[in-house]
């Protein structure tokens, strides 16, 4: 197992700087870019907020010449080489490329063209609200949907399956984003009972608070942002499971227990769970980076929660092309890890399967 392990961190490397190359590539052609945006927000007079800018970084699309500029804009060719200049680029499209990979080999992301800050400092600060909702509402997704998909195989056809099935249905239908807006109307002062906070994930007098009474206040922010999310992420997760624990109950080896006189608890639990669970263990990787950076986005944006996702976003619509290209590098280290911890676990449910002689 070690040497796949060493295999698979081998193929780290390679898989980043070519996602990388791809997005870059992309990018050169994508419009606009921050010279325009820059440009856009100097000619409607707002030059006061460029003038904190720094040249941080050396990412990018190339927003044309200073010619090119100077005529769509009327400004003048200097003043657009400048800005060019600035934010490097000056320089050709494959120079700035391997500066970049170079600064991302040391962990170096570059300045945010806009706030004037660290990428990895805005990372590092928004990438905990991101992983309190994606840690809290995968563990209520999976502490609800195995134990509720094992009950609903072993009573499939009931009245209970029936019962449970429609409200999963229900739940799959309705988005998470519509549901978060119907916790905000209904509990968060929307317009009847206001019991939890609209915004933020603490108080704004957290410093003053207790040990324990911040932990209560830390829960009280994320309740109604993980109901929502887990709302909309156990449905599928449910049926999965039931599906999975169905198939294996049907098989020849569980006959074969039963007819042993194996008790019902001991055939579910000891012979049908540890393959039944191989499905859902596979897909744990894919959950956890989809809530992670993409599912909690809306969510993030509705409660006003400063996480990664929303930085993203964010960076997106203005441009920013070092917080993007850091978050798209950020994005796919943490979900090829995790593609490895779910292989591990696939070993540590079933220690039948060996990678080494895959």
């Amino acid at each position: 197992m070690g040497r796949y392990i060493l295999k698979r961190l081998g193929l780290l490397l390679p898989t980043l700087f070519g996602l990388i190359l791809v997005i870059f590539i992309l990018v050169q052609f994508a419009p606009g870019g921050p010279i325009e945006q820059i440009i856009s927000q100097m000619t409607l007079g707002n030059v006061s907020s460029t003038a904190g800018i720094s040249g941080g970084g050396n990412v990018g699309a190339d927003p044309g010449t200073a010619n090119s500029l100077s005529s769509s804009y009327g400004l003048h060719p200097d003043l657009i080489a400048d800005l060019e200049k600035q934010f490097g680029f000056d320089k050709p499209a494959h120079e700035r490329f391997i500066n970049m990979v170079l600064d991302y080999l040391t962990l170096d992301f570059g300045t945010s063209y806009f706030q004037d800050r660290p990428v990895i400092d805005l990372i590092t600060e928004r990438l905990p609200v991101s992983i309190s909702l994606g840690l809290w509402s995968l563990f209520l997704i999976y502490t609800i949907s195995i134990p509720l998909g094992v009950l609903k195989a072993t009573r499939d056809g009931t009245r209970f399956d029936l019962a449970t099935s429609s409200v999963i249905f229900i739940g799959y239908a309705i988005p998470g984003f519509l549901f978060a807006i119907f916790l905000i109307v209904m509990f968060a002062g929307g317009g009847y009972l206001e019991i939890f906070p609209m915004r933020g994930l603490i108080s704004e007098n957290w410093r003053e608070l207790s040990f324990g009474a911040l932990i209560l206040d830390y829960f009280w922010h994320l309740a109604l942002p993980i109901t929502a999310l887990t709302i909309g992420g156990f449905a599928t997760l449910t049926m999965l499971t039931k599906n999975s624990f169905l198939e294996e109950l049907g098989k020849q080896f569980v006959l074969t227990a039963r007819s042993k006189g194996l008790s019902e608890h001991r055939v579910l639990y000891r012979h049908v769970f540890r393959n039944a669970m191989l499905i859902i263990i596979a897909g744990f990787p894919a959950a956890f980076v989809g809530i992670l950076f993409t599912g909690s986005l809306l969510i993030e944006i509705i409660f006003s929660l400063d996480g990664i996702g929303l930085l993203s976003y964010e960076a997106v619509i203005k441009r920013d092309y070092p917080i993007l290209f850091g978050s798209i590098f950020i994005f796919t280290l943490v979900g090829l890890v995790m593609q490895l911890v779910g292989d591990l676990t696939y070993v540590l449910v079933d220690p039948r399967i060996d990678f080494e002689t895959r």
